[in-house]
């Protein structure tokens, strides 16, 4: 009896898999073959079910999560911006772009554009043009627009296209290459323009839109979540870059590069600025600037030109198992303090070498992008609360900001410009220094990276200035002031600490 309830199983086992077989035969036969069998394609009249998950609106009404809303308001005031380069010579690559190492030359030619000749070919000498294309974000209804700075780096000129398909010449009002941002102006009215909302605020989890033009798809909308925030990717080149960014996984592609990247409310939480990927395209992982940092430089820059940011003086570093152990630190997370600058801000406020920085204006710190973010919201003469444990005990210190030249004072964008273009730090020698130099006067190089200086001479970290073109430095912003108009060749004068003899380095600025 048990052998033929067995055969009993084994047969019908056969007969399922013999239908099943059949069916996927079917399923997967050309429709060519099949000629005797009615196609039914039915519609249903009911209303759709809206879905179990809800979400609030600005009203603080719960509605169903939907993505039509936030598309809406984003993609009529999400632009398309595309940007021509006059490129010299033949060998267009030999100008270096910051971006092209990090994506590849593949990526950067299909962002960018292969370099296009507006000539015939037997005229070699004639310009090339290199043309780019990327995306934008109308923040204001006057034609304020926020971009990437990589995305018009170097144009000779700009073409704004809107969602309705006008389009206009755009001027280049600044830019922030620290946090590759940059804003722009069009010349019209009544545009439609996205509001910020707090990035702050947002959460890791919490669904996002990205809104741009990837690979020239005008008005692409791509959905995700937030899977990180406070990310360092190491993209930017500069030496005082700010890297804070939210990461998502809504598709982002080239193109989609100044584009926004909005909560389900329509607000702007972030511009889209990289992609992490091998081939350049979208692998799953993007990377926005957060936009309380892009909401203060666009304020910055309508208002002064350029963007006027607050330092706090500190070399620091993240705490971590290795680091607590080497310094017996007392906390196992936070920022530690390597050094503070010489008459910077956290020296002035009482910031020790040794500290560990916990938080800032109440906000958790453990990480140094999460540090370098909160600084970056704030101008010279702001004040931040930092909390820091030393030596086990919590301390709150109030920290009155500098800028970059060690003062309170609103930077010209003609200042920026050559400090910018000179870009190493420079530091105010105590008393005691000087003394010990056997110096009257002296400003002392601290970073050299990535600087003019370090590019066109052979001066190295820790030189002390004494004297440019022949006029004697006390401060950094002396060394401004003296190349504020000054083009072509500049003599620098000065020694490096324990030597006695002098050393002069010949430095030409460009006009």
């Amino acid at each position: 009896m048990k052998k033929k309830n067995e055969t009993v199983k084994l047969i019908a086992v056969a007969l399922v898999t013999g239908f099943i077989s059949a069916l996927s035969i079917y399923l997967i036969l050309p429709s060519s073959t099949i000629t005797e069998r009615e196609v039914i394609i039915e519609r249903s009249n009911e209303t759709p079910v809206m879905g179990a998950a809800y979400m609030y609106n600005e009203d603080g009404e719960p509605v169903p999560l939907d993505f039509t809303v936030a598309a809406e308001k984003t993609m009529n005031a999400v632009v398309h911006i595309k940007s021509k380069r006059l490129v010299p010579d033949r060998n267009f690559r030999s100008r270096p772009h910051p971006f092209r190492d990090f994506f590849g030359d593949e990526f950067f030619d299909n962002f960018f554009g292969p370099g296009q000749r507006q000539q015939a070919p037997n005229q070699p000498n004639e310009p090339r043009y290199q043309m780019g294309s990327g995306s934008g974000v109308i923040m204001t209804e006057g034609g304020y627009i926020i971009t990437n700075n990589h995305v018009i780096d170097g144009a000779d000129e700009i073409e704004v296209t809107l969602y309705d398909n006008r389009s206009f010449p755009a001027a280049l009002v600044g830019t922030d290459p620290n946090t590759d941002l940059a804003v722009l102006k069009i010349e019209t009215d009544g545009l439609n323009y996205l509001k910020f909302h707090d990035s702050d605020a947002t959460k890791v989890g919490e669904w996002v839109l990205a809104v741009g033009n990837p690979f020239n798809l005008n008005s692409t909308v791509t959905a995700g979540i937030i899977s990180a925030k406070a990310r360092n990717i190491n993209i930017l080149r500069e030496q005082y870059a700010i890297e804070s960014f939210i990461q998502t996984d809504a598709a982002i592609n080239p193109g989609n590069s100044g584009g926004a990247l909005v909560d389900l409310q329509g607000g702007l939480i972030g511009i889209n600025t990289a992609i992490a990927s091998p081939t350049g395209s979208y692998s799953g992982y993007g990377f926005a600037v957060p936009s309380n940092i892009v909401s203060k430089v666009l304020e910055d820059i309508i208002e002064y030109g350029t963007v006027q940011r607050g330092f706090l003086g500190v070399m620091i570093r993240e705490v971590n198992s290795a680091l607590a152990e080497e310094k017996n630190l007392k906390v196992g997370r936070g920022v530690y303090v390597d050094s503070v600058t010489v008459d910077g801000a956290a020296e002035k406020a009482g910031i020790l070498s040794g500290d560990v920085i916990t938080s800032i204006d109440g906000k958790v710190v453990t990480t140094t992008p999460q540090l370098m973010a909160e600084v970056a919201k704030k101008r010279p003469g702001d004040e931040l609360s930092v909390n820091v444990d030393r030596k086990g005990k919590s301390k709150e210190i109030k920290v009155v900001l500098k800028n970059q030249q060690g003062t309170f004072d609103v930077i010209t964008k003609e200042v920026a410009k050559r400090v910018d273009q000179l870009g190493a730090t420079f530091t105010e020698l105590s008393k005691e220094d000087l003394k010990k130099e056997n110096l009257k006067n002296g400003v002392q190089v601290t970073r050299l990276a990535g600087s003019l200086l370090q590019q066109r001479t052979s001066m190295k970290d820790s030189f002390i200035i004494t004297k440019v073109d022949g006029q004697p430095v006390n401060k950094p912003e002396d060394i401004e002031k003296i190349l504020k108009d000054k083009t072509g060749g500049v003599l620098i004068e000065g020694k490096y600490p324990g030597q006695n003899s002098m050393q002069y380095y010949a430095l030409g600025l460009d006009s």
